[in-house]
């Protein structure tokens, strides 16, 4: 038969037992924040708590404005065999109800790009994703120098493909992101977007396929960078007049400019038939009459 198993026991941390001496010196620890704090700024005594052998917390209220629900606190100790103890520690700690500021974040995940001005200066990041090296360095700073002035490069870095997927995103969420077209002119559209608009100036690279700017001084989004399916009032084309429909005539259309119109048969037919110079000739496959037909000259004259 197996012995049933007892689980082991578990030791319990013995609490520290308050000192006598160090939890009457009350008093000592009242006169040891007055020494670093300003009139007006500790209160009532509140409690005090054992923290370790011959170790007490004296508490004390806060009276600053602003900080409510925080408390100053002296430690306080006595030596082995002493009979009178001394302060250890001083210090201002929040309580449960304590008003606390949001937690710290370094400054590059804290500021935001609205938050930065035209001469505001940002610290250099060797190492950014947004960025990528514009050329193969060589170890030598003046071969490096004459390789960027002769590939007309000028920069150290420039754009990762990271980097030009962010901006994209960021430009097409933005103020002048895509919009909707119609070409009825419905309320809250326009009737073209910015690709077949003249003013729209194309980015150069990867970009080109997508934004350009604008450079239409009536546009809202005038210097703007912008998408392509982007559209405003102030488009190149917008109020251009339809052209006129072709009228079709039934039989076609006959050009008396370019056209001399001859009568049928010789000359001198025409000029037997009686009422030659009155009669007006019909053109075939049209309901119209063409006009009339100067007289023909006679072979007497």
């Amino acid at each position: 038969m197996t012995q049933p198993t007892t689980a082991p026991r578990r030791t319990r941390a013995a609490r520290p037992k308050l000192d006598a001496i160090a939890a009457e010196a009350v008093e000592l620890a009242r006169e040891a924040l007055l020494e670093v704090t300003e009139p007006g700024q500790v209160g009532e005594h509140l409690r005090v708590e054992a923290s370790g052998e011959r170790l007490a917390t004296h508490v004390f209220e806060c009276t600053m404005p602003g900080y409510r629900g925080w408390s100053w606190i002296v430690v306080v100790t006595r030596a082995s065999r002493a009979k009178v103890a001394t302060v250890a520690e001083t210090a201002l700690l929040p309580g449960e109800d304590a008003i606390l500021a949001p937690d710290w974040e370094p400054w590059s995940e804290r500021l935001k790009p609205e938050d930065v001005g035209a001469d505001d200066l940002l610290p250099f990041r060797e190492q950014d994703v947004r960025l990528e090296q514009g050329f193969e360095s060589t170890g030598d700073e003046d071969e490096d120098r004459v390789a960027r002035w002769e590939l007309g490069l000028g920069r150290a870095r420039v754009l990762s493909p990271e980097g030009r997927s962010e901006a994209a995103e960021r430009w097409a969420e933005g103020e002048f992101g895509p919009r909707q077209t119609s070409s009825r002119g419905r309320r809250g559209t326009v009737a073209a977007s910015c690709t077949s608009c003249g003013f729209l100036m194309k980015l150069s690279g990867s970009l080109r396929t997508e934004f350009g700017v604008c450079t239409n001084e009536w546009s809202p989004a005038d210097g703007r960078v912008v998408h392509l399916d982007y559209g405003c009032g102030a488009h190149s084309e917008t109020g251009q007049e339809e052209p006129d429909r072709e009228i079709q005539l039934h039989g076609g259309v006959i050009d008396e400019l370019e056209v001399d119109l001859e009568p049928r048969g010789s000359d001198e037919q025409a000029a037997e038939t009686p009422g030659a110079d009155e009669q007006a000739t019909e053109i075939p496959g049209t309901d119209e009459q063409a006009t009339e037909i100067p007289e023909a000259d006679s072979p007497e004259d």
